[in-house]
């Protein structure tokens, strides 16, 4: 009996010492139920995200602008060096104490509440964007099956604008974009100036974009910037091709403005740039547009695609050379795995597209360029009924 007894009073101490890594458990948990909940029902889900986390993602973008560098870098690195800590602590403490199971024990219900708690953070301020109002539902600007000659005529449009801007910006001996990144960084507050007049939902706190320590390290796994809703900053690659990093800051901005799905943001992006009245901006989007479009037209019809990629001038050429030759040096096996779990984590909200999401926001390009032709044309008929 004795021996019982003491066994029971070792099982209640065992338990004891890891109560509050059992209370963390619990909490995320329930954190995660409780986000299961909300995002099953969209007015629940605007609710908290115009109610509870874009007040916290302000507050947080307006305190993080403070700080020049990057605050998401700085939490990761010390994420990673308390993981190391902790790891190599319980390594040592199930060593060299005789209650070798409670450490080991310990050690992992650390590792697993603190990745859930950190997976429940990001669902809550991140996740529920995708179940909300998306951009085509506050704008009424709808994607729908595209006509080939749309797409043709959509690709020719931008190729054209492409092909007028080109010679706004700077470029170097061997005739590439060449403008300086610093000014390019310090102009994206005036980034949205013009689209927000159009579109009043995505007037938003204008955050200074974060470039980013290990932008290499971003090139490795193909990726040209990210958005951390913890901190609300926008980290931008700033070693990848300079033509389509100011494109690249106005998607990223996009997703501070709480548009999550990345076809919207891509066209966000593309529309932003171009209704300012910077023309390094309004290249670098168009030149977005148009690889979108013409990877789209290469599919639906090669030679098309042949014809409008012909009507390119040497510079617009140029940066589409080193673009394309700049990824190609980064295509391994990392990347590879890059993609695959970033697809796991589109698909996890519901991002059935998975990469190719990007790739729909022809759809929306195609739409808005109709939208906006046929309103030219019916301005043309009134201005042709005034004369006669």
């Amino acid at each position: 009996m004795n021996i019982l007894k003491e066994k029971k009073e070792k099982l209640l101490d065992f338990f004891d010492a890891v109560e509050g890594y059992h209370i963390s458990l619990a909490i995320a948990v329930l954190l995660f139920c409780g986000y299961i909940f909300v995002r099953g029902d969209k007015d629940r889900v605007n609710f908290v995200i115009e109610r509870v986390t874009t007040p916290y993602k302000r507050m947080m973008g307006y305190l993080c602008d403070f700080i020049p560098i990057s605050v998401m870098e700085i939490l990761i690195l010390l994420a990673a060096l308390l993981g190391i800590f902790m790891l190599v602590r319980g390594i040592v403490l199930t060593v060299k104490r005789p209650e070798k199971v409670q450490w080991i024990y310990k050690t992992a219900l650390f590792f697993l509440a603190a990745a859930l708690l950190v997976w429940d953070g990001y669902c809550w301020l991140w996740g529920l964007n995708y179940y909300g109002d998306s951009f085509s539902d506050k704008s009424g600007l709808t994607a729908a099956p595209i006509a080939a000659d749309d797409l043709y005529r959509t690709t020719v449009y931008y190729a054209d604008v492409a092909n007028a801007l080109s010679g706004s910006v700077k470029r170097d001996a061997e005739g590439r974009f060449d403008e300086n990144l610093d000014e390019i960084f310090a102009a994206s507050d005036r980034i949205y100036a013009g689209l927000v007049a159009e579109y009043p939902f995505l007037d938003a706190p204008n955050r200074t974009p974060k470039r980013m320590i290990a932008s290499e390290f971003m090139s490795i796994i193909n990726f040209t910037g990210v958005y951390f809703p913890f901190t609300s900053e926008t980290n931008l690659n700033d070693v990848s091709p300079s033509c389509l990093i100011p494109a690249t800051i106005a998607h990223e901005l996009a997703h501070q403005k709480n548009i999550a799905a990345e076809q919207e943001a891509n066209f966000v992006a593309v529309r932003a740039c171009m209704t300012g009245d910077m023309p390094v901006y309004a290249y670098s989007g168009a030149l977005l547009a148009y690889i979108y479009l013409g990877n789209a037209l290469y599919e639906a019809d090669y030679a098309a695609w042949q014809e409008v990629y012909g009507s390119l001038n040497e510079q617009v050429r140029a940066d589409l050379d080193y673009n394309n030759a700049y990824w190609a040096s980064y295509e391994t096996k990392g990347a590879d795995a890059a993609e695959t779990v970033y697809e796991a984590f589109l698909s996890s909200y519901d991002q059935n597209l998975g990469m190719k999401s990007y790739g729909a926001c022809v759809d929306l390009l195609v739409a808005d360029y109709l939208e906006k032709e046929k309103a030219a044309y019916q301005e043309y008929l009134q201005n042709v009924d005034g004369v006669s």
